[in-house]
């Protein structure tokens, strides 16, 4: 449990931290002149709050400051090193407290979505009566990680990466401020080098006056009279974008590189798989998706994306990262440039819905198995024919009798799926003349 002071001797990006809301750079729609922030906590009774957003955006600051606006005694423990006990010693307390006429405790948890969600039930009594304002940061879906009865006592407030004009302004101010800042010895940044602090940052402002103090710390020892692009990224080293291997930033991207293959954007379809490549994301993740994609959405319109897909799969496997990079690249092209049709599965959810509605079927005599003499004294494989050698075995009703003349598959006009419509008509053209042949 940790109270909040800050340490001259602390990181830049401490020490910047805003010391008011009004501080606050970013979140216009949470802390403008319109923003949903100001009138929940003026309202005599400010609920429980989670706020959601990515590393960098101000969730911790914010939630310091709430405390602040609201007069009442801060608490800030983060799920990490915390337990269910220390959340109960904390309520304890801010019972007691009010009990003596003092206001409830405002418990600020960072990393809310580490406690799991029998340990979360914690706070649901606390939260109900009062007892405590809970402020819970996270960079996690809330709607994943949290449980609902939590969800239902707090508001979600979504936080937003922030833009390059407030990333600009914080660097401005972090290069003027003496006290604070860099401001007593500023590194001599022209603007090219500030504009490229400013896009390496990615929307986290922490990253932002990490990168500040490096270079603020590389330029003074080496005693440069100007800070450009390329002394910037001398002094840096390349900062991955971000990506979460199993979080929202995951089947963002995944979905975008899905949606960019089913568009037929081959450049799109590049950018979202380096993009997940290079933040870390697993690759074989990716591939298992590609996989499903050539079943899903090329389907028989080109049979070999399958084979494709399988192909990269086993070349991830036996070459590893970075190697196996270029299999999935060649993959993505040839998914991208497929044709697509998605008629094998929608035929399959057509079949999966008849089995639904129909419920267990009874499997026609004549395609029944007939391994015993027994079953075939019950007249399983009676009237079978093999169409090897006879014709009369496509007459067979190979689907029970409620469904005959369903048609699950219509093939369409692009790709191989041509071949396959030659095909299903040649063989029901064999059909009319093996019922023709039988009258």
């Amino acid at each position: 449990m940790t109270e909040d002071r800050t340490d001259d001797r602390a990181p830049l990006a401490e020490r910047m931290r805003p010391r008011s809301l009004a501080e606050v750079v970013g979140q216009e729609h949470l802390l403008g002149e319109r923003g949903l922030l100001p009138p929940l906590l003026s309202s005599g009774r400010p609920p429980s709050l989670i706020l959601w957003g990515p590393p960098g955006c101000g969730k911790t600051t914010i939630a310091r400051l709430i405390a602040t606006e609201l007069d009442r005694p801060p608490v800030r423990i983060s799920a990490v090193t915390s337990g269910v006990r220390e959340v109960k010693e904390i309520v304890a307390r801010s019972r007691e407290e009010r009990a003596a006429g003092g206001r409830a405790t405002v418990l600020f948890v960072d990393e809310i979505h580490r406690f799991n969600k029998a340990q979360q039930d914690a706070f649901l009594g606390p939260v109900e009566d009062g007892s405590i304002i809970l402020v819970g940061a996270t960079t996690e879906n809330p709607g994943f990680e949290l449980n609902s009865a939590i969800l239902s006592r707090c508001r979600v407030l979504v936080l937003e990466p922030l833009g390059e004009g407030a990333l600009a302004a914080l660097l401005e101010r972090a290069l003027a401020d003496a006290e604070r800042g860099v401001g007593s010895a500023p590194p001599p940044l022209d603007a090219e080098g500030k504009a490229l602090l400013v896009a390496r940052a990615d929307g986290d402002a922490r990253a932002l006056l990490t990168d500040l103090e490096w270079v603020a710390l590389g330029a003074g020892r080496a005693g440069l009279d100007r800070v450009s692009p390329a002394e910037v990224t001398r002094i840096l080293s390349t900062r991955p974008p971000r990506h979460d291997r199993d979080g929202d930033q995951h089947y963002d991207s995944i979905s975008a590189l899905h949606k960019s293959l089913r568009g037929s954007d081959v450049q799109a379809g590049l950018y979202w798989l380096a993009r997940m490549l290079e933040g870390g994301a697993d690759p074989l993740a990716i591939v298992r998706r590609l996989v499903r994609f050539a079943s899903e959405d090329v389907g028989a319109a080109d049979p070999d994306a399958l084979r494709h897909a399988v192909a990269a799969r086993d070349a991830v496997h036996f070459l590893g990262m970075p190697e196996g990079a270029l299999a999935l690249a060649e993959l993505v092209v040839i998914l991208a440039t497929a044709p697509k049709s998605d008629r094998v599965h929608r035929a399959y959810s057509a079949a999966v819905e008849a089995v639904r509605r129909t419920g267990t079927l009874p499997v026609p005599p004549e395609v029944r198995n007939a391994p015993t003499g027994l079953a075939r004294a019950l007249g399983h494989g009676a009237g079978y024919h093999s169409p090897h050698r006879d014709p009369r075995g496509l007459l067979v009703p190979f689907l029970p009798e409620e469904l005959r003349g369903e048609r699950f598959y219509e093939p369409g006009e692009l790709g191989f799926e041509r071949e396959i419509a030659k095909r299903i008509t040649y063989w029901e053209q064999l059909r009319a003349r093996a019922r023709e042949g039988e009258r």
